[in-house]
């Protein structure tokens, strides 16, 4: 087998960085990892961590972006597809259900960001991946409205601004009592696609 560049083989170290620091900030949270944990677990040194990564809060946001594409990479299976578009609400709702209020998930997310209120730098760059996200379910939703030769209810911006706003809020009341349902999301997102007024056409 041939040797691994020097640039491959800092991205595989990278990899499984970020893969660790997401096992253990999850089953663990963000304050209680330290980067020796994860250095550790790893098999790799701490400084092998510190030439990867910044600091311990630029490690966490790599497993938090991992987190978020693949979850978006879920969502965007769910609705879009070959499936009849009823088929896919009714994925998105199972994905929503699934996923909205993930204990882990729900409470790294929070605990980091309460943990960067303070610093500028690191809220800019949480601003910065949120945008990203928002621009996203943006182009998923204009997809949508493409394929089913509808206008949306509201702009595509806006939608998906109120559709992941909705998502945080039930997600975090899911924390405390995961029987709070999820159906909201799709009846939303059907309000959006105005779904209801074609059934009515």
């Amino acid at each position: 087998m041939a040797r691994l560049s020097r640039v491959e083989s800092q991205g595989r170290t990278r990899e499984r960085l970020v893969a660790t620091a997401r096992q253990l900030f999850l089953a663990h949270g963000y304050a209680a990892t330290s980067l020796s944990d994860v250095a550790e677990t790893a098999g790799y040194s701490k400084g092998a961590v510190y030439s990867n990564f910044r600091s311990k809060d630029h490690l966490c946001l790599a497993a938090l972006d991992d987190i978020r594409a693949e979850q978006l990479g879920l969502l965007t299976d769910a609705v879009m597809g070959e499936a009849g578009i009823e088929d896919r609400l009714t994925a998105f709702a199972a994905w929503a259900e699934a996923h909205i209020g993930d204990e882990a998930w729900t409470t790294l997310e929070v605990e980091f960001l309460t943990s960067a209120r303070h610093d500028e730098e690191l809220r800019a760059e949480i601003a910065v991946r949120v945008a990203v996200i928002r621009e996203a379910l943006a182009q998923l939703l204009d997809a949508l409205a493409l394929e089913l030769g509808v206008t949306p209810a509201m702009p595509a911006d806006r939608a998906a601004m109120t559709l992941l706003s909705l998502g945080i809020g039930l997600g975090v009341q899911r924390v405390a009592d995961p029987g709070v349902p999820t159906a909201v999301l799709t009846e939303t997102l059907r309000l959006v696609l105005r779904m209801d007024d074609r059934a009515t056409d």
